[in-house]
């Protein structure tokens, strides 16, 4: 039976628990093969650059600072976020999986946005770190030390990994309403605050206004508009442009991580269902793959690092061989 008649037949039952979900995915896209191979080559992509920059980091000794522990710490989350969220993606389309046991939902629910929230506070916390540089500069090495990011760092993992867990738990004491069809290809959690009775705005609040979209910008612009403030009073352009550019990184962080979700939640409800699905994807498969590209190329530091390391590579290979 096909989950459209499937659908049909339950539409007038209120599953306290159902036993799975079903999913809709797309329908008459033409060429859809090419948007797989897409995902495919943006995941490669992803894992390979996000290695690369933390493999950077790990072996080069001067850029193990605060400013990189928390470098370091996007490109982890950037990593675990696309490998939980990427591969269950071609898996439905490749395997034409169209259910998924609700247990297995929850767990995808927990990782894809326990690593979306990590990735949206560490832009706080480096955001942070441009703060103290620009506007304390001659106390910013007695505040910002490796002890104090690897604290931040923790209680972010920490905290955001326990209010997940509560997040997911109050789906499991929801019931769910004349549907199990979820509108797309995973268990995103907005399409599948729709399926669900009664009142789901606690938990849409604390997801998106409170850990991916409320908290964090506010606390960005708050640093922004301090950072913009401190270098009106620097005396020259030159000075000011040089503290600008140590900003730019973070900000085309900044911009492809939270304009594609801000769009996508914006217009989720008014755009074609297809349209949706393809923005949602490419949401959450952007940002990590352009994050370290932006950092390699952006920053003068990992640039400077990475011609060493090849340097160093192709000298001992010309060692070796004499």
């Amino acid at each position: 039976m096909s989950y459209y008649k499937l659908a049909a037949t339950i539409s007038n039952v209120t599953f306290v628990r159902p036993a799975k979900f079903y999913f809709s995915g797309f329908s008459n896209i033409p060429h859809i093969t090419y948007f797989l191979i897409f995902l495919c080559f943006a995941y490669i992509m992803t894992v390979a650059g996000n290695v690369f920059l933390m493999s950077v980091i790990y072996l080069v000794k001067t850029l193990h600072s605060p400013k990189y522990m928390i470098v370091f710490n996007l490109a982890l989350a950037d990593l675990c976020g696309s490998t939980a969220a990427i591969p269950k993606i071609l898996d439905t389309f490749l395997f034409d999986r169209t259910d998924i046991v609700f247990e297995d939902c929850l767990s995808y629910m927990f990782f894809a946005y326990f690593f979306i929230d990590v990735q949206s506070w560490t832009l706080v916390i480096m955001a942070y770190d441009r703060f103290i540089a620009i506007c304390f500069p001659l106390r910013y090495h007695s505040i910002v030390t490796k002890l104090a990011i690897a604290a931040m760092l923790l209680l972010v993992w920490i905290v955001l990994l326990s209010i997940s867990a509560c997040i997911v738990g109050l789906f499991d004491r929801h019931s769910f309403c004349g549907s199990l069809v979820i509108q797309g290809f995973d268990c995103d959690m907005r399409l599948i605050l729709d399926l669900a009775c009664g009142d789901t705005s606690l938990i849409s609040n604390i997801a998106y206004v409170i850990l991916i979209l409320g908290l964090p910008l506010i606390f960005m612009l708050f640093t922004f508009l301090c950072i913009g403030y401190a270098l009106t009073k620097v005396s020259t352009v030159q000075e000011r442009v040089k503290a600008l550019k140590t900003c730019t990184a973070l900000l085309s962080l900044v911009a492809i991580y939270f304009l594609p979700i801000i769009i996508t939640f914006v217009y989720l409800g008014n755009i074609h269902p297809n349209a949706r699905i393809i923005n949602l994807s490419l949401t959450s498969v952007f940002p990590p793959t352009l994050n370290p590209i932006i950092y390699v190329l952006q920053t003068e530091e990992i640039k400077k690092s990475v011609k060493r390391l090849f340097k160093i590579r192709v000298g001992s290979k010309i060692a070796i061989k004499k």
